[in-house]
């Protein structure tokens, strides 16, 4: 879709307001986007007039900022650029999924529409991003897959890794020590009572214990479920 011209700082607004309103599916407050992107709110205000002025934003006194449809255009195409910019990184030049995240933070100003068509294709037109996250098309649609935390889970059975809430570094390398990547089969075989950790049973070779905050961050979908 085409995209009207915004500068790195107005698509990192833009690309922080996107993913608030995912987690809250409601307007966002100043202070939540200062926070997000560790603004101070008055720096975050003015930035808010100016989205607004460009018809990217709404934003009403005491209930908050929303994205217009335009503005939830331009958040859609960042996102889509970001992860396949991963995507190339994880396949054709061998990164690891944990050192990808910055790199593509960079990449995904570039704006070429062409440059991502071409790049898209020569990918193969991928679906999910290394971390499981859904990739936008050009149309801006994604790919929706019924997940769930792992922590969520009350029954012993079969899980699909598909996916992790956690981008951080730290993170991503934790679960690569533990061999633990995205299509394996987790086997939940028991469930602590006193603080809700997990024994596992990864692709039906290694036991492994997971801490509820971990789990917690780990997306899987049952293995009946496909």
């Amino acid at each position: 879709f085409c995209v009207m011209e915004t500068s790195f700082t107005e698509e990192n607004y833009i690309k922080a307001i996107f993913k608030l309103e995912e987690l809250t599916r409601e307007a966002v407050s100043t202070n939540e986007i200062a926070s997000r992107l560790l603004m101070q709110p008055a720096t975050v205000t003015d930035m808010i007039k100016r989205l607004s002025d460009k018809k990217i934003v709404t934003y009403k006194k005491y209930y908050g900022v929303q994205l217009t449809a335009k503005g939830k255009k331009i958040a859609l195409d960042i996102i889509r650029k970001h992860r396949l910019w991963e995507v190339f990184l994880v396949k054709k030049l061998n990164f690891k999924w944990d050192q990808v995240h910055e790199i593509a933070e960079q990449l995904e100003h570039i704006n070429s529409p062409e440059l991502i068509e071409k790049l898209d294709d020569f990918l193969g037109n991928p679906k999910f991003d290394p971390h499981g996250d859904a990739i936008p098309d050009k149309e801006g649609k994604m790919r929706q897959v019924n997940s769930f935390p792992l922590s969520t889970i009350t029954k012993k059975k079969s899980y699909v890794f598909c996916g992790v809430t956690n981008h951080e570094t730290k993170f991503l390398q934790y679960l690569t020590t533990l061999n633990l990547s995205l299509g394996n089969i987790i086997e939940v075989e028991a469930i602590n009572e006193y603080d809700s950790s997990l024994k596992i049973k990864i692709n039906k070779k290694r036991h492994e214990f997971l801490s509820e905050q971990v789990a917690s961050s780990i997306l899987v979908y049952s293995v009946n479920d496909k």
